[in-house]
């Protein structure tokens, strides 16, 4: 039976990406946040890498002025955050666990070869612990 130090990100990332270039609206970023139900969005430079995350929280107060003007707030670089806590596809699930106990993020990108090739969330870490606590195959 695994437990849950030996089951790693890469087996419950997602892969599947929303993400934003730098020069993005962020109006539109914020409706395609919306449109996948998702929390945030990682923001990548031309060639892929990661230069920071777009999250609910970096778009509420700019969305809401825009709402009642012009909808119109500016790129996704001047709102996005730039210290971004990454993790790799081999962190474990308890370390990941722990990150997430002693941080107020709610997913953290994966990134590998500084690429990123996955997100994973809060929600993820709780499907693998019920994965493992029921004897689940990983």
């Amino acid at each position: 039976m695994a437990t849950l130090d030996s089951v790693v990100v890469r087996s419950y990332m997602t892969t599947t990406l929303v993400s934003f270039s730098p020069d993005t609206e962020v109006m539109s970023a914020v409706h395609d946040l919306v449109r996948h139900r998702i929390a945030s969005a990682p923001v990548l430079d031309a060639q892929g890498n990661l230069i920071g995350m777009l999250s609910e929280r970096d778009c509420l107060s700019i969305a809401f002025i825009a709402s009642s003007d012009t909808c119109v707030a500016g790129p996704v670089s001047q709102f996005m955050s730039t210290k971004v806590v990454s993790v790799s596809p081999d962190t474990s699930m308890t370390h990941l666990c722990s990150l997430f106990t002693n941080s107020s993020h709610r997913r953290y990108p994966v990134v590998d070869g500084g690429k990123v090739v996955g997100i994973i969330s809060r929600r993820d870490a709780l499907r693998a612990i019920g994965d493992v606590c029921s004897g689940v195959e990983v």
